[in-house]
């Protein structure tokens, strides 16, 4: 029997009790019983909700003063920890492990450029300009090249002078050519040998931009763009690995670019020219590595020069403007230390980006649909801006 029936068939017992003489009318008893049945359940309701109520807050409170206890607590274990005698020993000791490990790796960075012969290739200006004179204050000797006689000459004399009263001895030679000319690299090669018989580190910096699309692109911009970026330094490096190999000594470090790793519209040229120079310059690593020749690939991200001033367009021409991501690009100079520490650290693969772009490397890996959709929306919103 269910607790209402029980409690209906309780109603006629107690109404026959009450009015024996009276008939029991069923359908009046079952409606007060229900009526009164309701009653009740509302009330008990209504307490159970103010029982529920009251102990939800005690419940609150209770975990309330549970957390502040532990809090309290684990903050004096702390303080009992780093004020014990045996804690701030240990402590103070592995701060001075690291003080020593970051000491020792830099005199060892140190040492490792001082003196050392470095060529840098594109040092008239932007990137390579900072790099000549990041190498020159850590005391190495330089080979400058490049395509301008006055530029190089100028820098030559800035050097020199401002490391002169820090009895700076070594002035930089230049070799002037251009890389875009495999013929001429490979003199050059010979020549660069002949300013200090040897070469100890290879900075592959020089290089040329592109703007344009692929439908409007001849071939022979695209063949210009990759003799400057790719063949040009890949042959001045074969030229000059023989005298590394031969004293199984060198370093060859490739400035290369976050477009080595991802691609975006309208860079087709520039962006394949770099791919190429990652992968060649990869498999040099793994063939290096048993004469213990050093392979470097720096990929920086947007740079404040004029790189885009000087790239090439669709048909050839000078692009002649600065983009607004390169106007926002690091500063040269603080790019310029980022590659001599690397250098000095011997890492092999460096990025030099901000987030944005260093987060595209590993969706183009891990998620390539949404990568392409990316610069699907891209080259749509850059090609309406051109357009409008």
């Amino acid at each position: 029997m269910s607790a209402y029936a029980f409690f209906v068939q309780t109603c006629r017992e107690e109404h026959k009790k009450k009015n024996p003489e009276v008939p029991v009318n069923i359908a009046e008893i079952s409606k007060k019983c229900s009526e009164k049945w309701k009653s009740m359940f509302r009330k008990e309701k209504s307490k159970f909700d103010e029982m529920a109520k009251a102990d939800k807050k005690q419940n609150f409170r209770n975990v309330w003063v549970f957390y502040a206890y532990w809090k309290s607590l684990l903050k004096e274990k702390v303080m009992d920890l780093m004020t014990s005698t045996a804690t701030l020993p240990l402590l103070f000791s592995c701060l001075g492990i690291f003080g020593l490990f970051r000491l020792l790796q830099w005199m060892r960075t140190k040492a490792y450029l001082r003196n050392a012969v470095v060529v840098i290739t594109g040092a008239t200006s932007g990137l390579g300009k900072e790099c000549a004179r990041a190498f020159h204050a850590a005391g190495a000797k330089l080979v400058l090249c490049g395509r301008n006689v006055e530029a190089l000459e100028e820098l030559t004399r800035e050097l020199m002078a401002s490391h002169a009263s820090q009895g700076q001895t070594h002035k930089p030679y230049t070799v002037i050519f251009d890389l875009a000319d495999t013929g001429a690299t490979v003199a050059a090669a010979a020549e660069i040998l002949q300013c200090f018989g040897y070469v100890d580190i290879l900075i592959n910096n020089a290089g040329i931009s592109y703007r344009g699309t692929v439908m409007d692109t001849t071939v022979d911009v695209d063949k210009r763009v990759m003799e400057t970026n790719y063949f040009g330094p890949i042959a001045l490096t074969k030229a000059l690995l023989p005298s590394m190999i031969k004293r199984r000594q060198g370093h060859i470090v490739a400035i290369s670019s976050i477009q080595g790793k991802i691609s975006i519209p309208f860079r087709s040229a520039y962006a394949a020219s770099k791919h190429a120079t990652q992968a060649f310059f990869d498999c040099l690593r793994a063939e290096m590595e048993q004469d213990e020749i050093q392979v470097t690939v720096i990929s920086p991200g947007y740079i404040h020069t004029n790189l885009s001033v000087n790239a090439i367009t669709a048909d050839g021409s000078r692009y002649g403007a600065i983009d607004k991501n390169t106007a926002q690009g690091r500063s040269p100079a603080e790019v310029a230390q980022d590659v001599l520490a690397a250098v000095g650290k011997k890492k092999k693969d460096v990025i030099l980006a901000d987030l944005l772009p260093s987060l595209a490397i590993y969706v183009r890996t891990l998620a390539p649909e949404l990568f392409f959709s990316i610069m699907a929306y891209r080259a749509r919103k850059e090609r309406k801006a051109k357009n409008s």
